[in-house]
């Protein structure tokens, strides 16, 4: 069982001190006020040696590197099933999550009985996207509408959640709002049924605690562009153990076989672990520039960095009323993930003119700015965003 959260007074001190330590790690930092880690996170130093340690392999070894590049998709999957509470063996590493959905939807059969896939209405598009598609081949797509266009009522999914259900491809934090979405408790109504949930833990990985067994969920996937400070590439497939021997996805590839190597035609004969769910050739040199921000994460815990997340986010919000902001993300520390969402007139020229002066962060439409401080924020940097967003909107500054 993982020790409570530190009372929040301490967890402000730790927030300027411990969590500090590891802001020396992202010398990139020193030159912008980067609240944009829930769509990009910072790049950390360790990830230049790592990829030339990759290039090095590349330079000297030839062909025979595969013995050294090939092993580190299981490194890889071993650091992120840290920082999920997976079992080992339970996670694999991919390009993303459009892939790793597409995987997914051709494990399924579709029948007038069971066809059904639920998911919300504010879904990140590309998981739409797949599902969508999906109805060429007989499912039938029901999204859950938002009341409000920031949360999603969980009544509601549980609702829309049948025996005719195959599977549930939810968000567990909403990309344009931070909701966080009560996955367990979906969870156990998709089980009841003999539905599938697949947690889509993109906006909540590195930032909120994931115990994917403890939640229940078939399937979990994300990548590590954002809180996990990975860049692009490398993405990730959690399949609980005891399913992971039921599906034969038909959205496949070599090393999805038994044998890779072995070269054998014409069928797939797949492999018995979870690197049935791999595809073609990984992209090794994501894994090497995802190593740093992933062994970063899990040293530091994520508990420790959620306790200052919602500090820090706090803080954000404070200057969101104070400015008269419309907020667009949840007031409740329960229900607020680890970004802050707010809109007034003009946002979205605002938001390029931040980025053009280096403090960082992204505008969505119907939502406005968000703005994600993490571990290696410091406080006052919330105070000079709000404070140049000022300077913006009445015409001065640079």
């Amino acid at each position: 069982m993982l020790p409570a959260p530190p009372p929040r007074a301490i967890v402000a001190v730790m927030s300027d001190d411990a969590l500090l330590v590891w802001r020396d790690k992202f010398p990139a930092l020193n030159d912008c006020v980067h609240l944009i880690s829930h769509s990009l996170g910072c790049v950390p130093a360790q990830a230049f040696d790592d990829m030339q340690e990759f290039l090095d392999l590349w330079r000297t070894k030839s062909i025979t590197a595969w013995s050294d590049w090939l092993p580190e998709v299981d490194r890889a999957a071993a650091r992120i099933a840290k920082i999920i509470s997976a079992p080992a063996g339970s996670v694999i590493m991919h390009q993303n999550v459009s892939t790793i959905m597409a995987v997914l939807a051709s494990c399924f059969e579709y029948t007038p009985e069971r066809n059904k896939i639920v998911y919300e209405s504010l879904m990140f598009p590309t998981v739409s996207y797949v599902w969508q598609a999906e109805q060429r081949r007989g499912a039938q797509c029901v999204v859950v509408p938002s009341a409000d266009g920031t949360t999603i009522d969980t009544q509601a999914m549980i609702d829309a959640i049948d025996e005719h259900t195959v599977a549930v491809p939810m968000s567990h934090v909403i990309f344009s709002s931070a909701y966080i979405q009560d996955a367990k408790k979906i969870c156990a109504k998709a089980k009841s049924v003999g539905a599938h949930i697949i947690l889509d833990c993109y906006q909540s990985v590195g930032i909120i605690p994931l115990d994917v067994v403890d939640l229940g969920v078939s399937f979990a996937c994300g990548g590590s562009v954002k809180y996990l400070c990975g860049g692009p590439g490398a993405g990730w497939l959690y399949v609980r153990p005891d399913v992971i021997p039921q599906y034969a996805p038909r959205v496949t590839g070599w090393f999805g076989n038994t044998a890779p190597f072995a070269f054998t035609m014409p069928e797939q004969t797949y492999a018995d672990n979870i690197w049935r769910y791999m595809g073609g050739t990984p992209a090794i040199a994501a894994l090497y520039q995802s190593r740093a921000g992933q062994s970063i994460i899990g040293e530091i815990g994520v508990r420790a960095i959620r306790e200052k997340s919602l500090t820090l986010t706090s803080k954000a919000i404070a200057w969101v009323d104070e400015l008269g902001f419309t907020l667009n993300s949840p007031r409740s520390e329960a229900q607020r993930g680890g970004s802050v969402v707010f809109d007034f007139t003009g946002a979205a020229d605002v938001c390029r003119e931040l980025n053009r002066r280096k403090f960082f962060c992204d505008h969505r439409p119907g939502v406005g700015i968000r703005i994600a401080p993490h571990f290696y924020t410091k406080a006052e940097e919330v105070e000079l965003f709000f404070a140049e967003l000022k300077k913006i909107r009445s015409g001065s500054g640079r």
